[in-house]
């Protein structure tokens, strides 16, 4: 039994190249141990047998953004703590190749009405993060919302623009039926527990809330509790 080193070693063994150049193909995903990606450098072998995919290429990662559907009845925190790889949806037309450190050091962003679940943003890209923080009294949200009762259509139009919240008047948005129980809102910026203070003004029961589109990004056919990533022709 030889004695374990890093990975990274081993890799400059094997094919020639500097420290910095392994780091990079291992952090990129282009390293297999035993036919399994491994993207640690300091990940220890012996005899295992270590593998540079072909086409490799020794460029430092960039920054990703995922697309999280927070599943019916999940707590959005501890749904973030769980995220793994086999979540990822898997007719993802990202053209990203997933990878365990795109679910390091994510960022959220926008968060979601208190009970809501559905589109929930996580980014690594402070790009993205300073334009939703920026851009957040603009970017129009859409939400689902489940109701019981009825609405008489004096009532949709207060919905639409009539309410006050908090002492303060609320900005017009689009409110129409989606189906029978559901209702869709389109509105800049929403206050917390807005929509609840906004359904339950028109003698509305709330039953739940889903966030489907941030801007121009839609959640999509993503099912609960998987994610995708935000494409490079996407723009909030």
């Amino acid at each position: 039994m030889t004695e374990p080193v890093r990975l990274s070693k081993r890799l400059i063994e094997l094919v020639g190249c500097s420290r910095r150049e392994a780091e990079l193909y291992i952090e990129g995903g282009w390293v297999l141990v035993d036919g399994e990606v491994v993207d640690a450098p300091q990940f220890k072998v012996s005899e295992q047998r270590v593998e540079l995919l072909p086409g490799a290429q020794a460029t430092p990662l960039e920054p990703i953004t995922l697309l999280l559907n927070v599943p019916t009845g999940h707590n959005v925190e501890r749904t973030v703590e769980a995220l793994a790889l086999p979540q990822h949806w898997a007719d993802d037309s990202a053209g990203i190749r997933p990878l365990a450190s795109h679910l390091k050091r994510l960022v959220p962003c926008l968060p979601l009405q208190a009970g809501a679940d559905g589109l929930h943003v996580l980014t690594q890209d402070w790009r993205i993060e300073r334009k939703l923080k920026d851009d957040q009294a603009k970017l129009e949200q859409e939400y689902v919302v489940e109701v019981s009762g009825s609405l008489t259509p004096a009532q949709l139009k207060r919905l639409n623009h009539g309410l006050v919240f908090n002492g303060s008047a609320l900005a017009p948005c689009k409110v129409s039926w989606q189906n029978e129980t559901r209702l869709r809102f389109a509105l800049k910026n929403p206050l917390p527990g807005q929509l609840v203070f906004m359904c339950n003004s028109v003698d509305l029961t709330v039953l739940s809330l889903k966030r489907i589109r941030i801007g121009g990004v839609p959640m999509g056919k993503v099912p609960g509790g998987e994610w995708r990533y935000l494409a490079s022709r996407e723009r909030f």
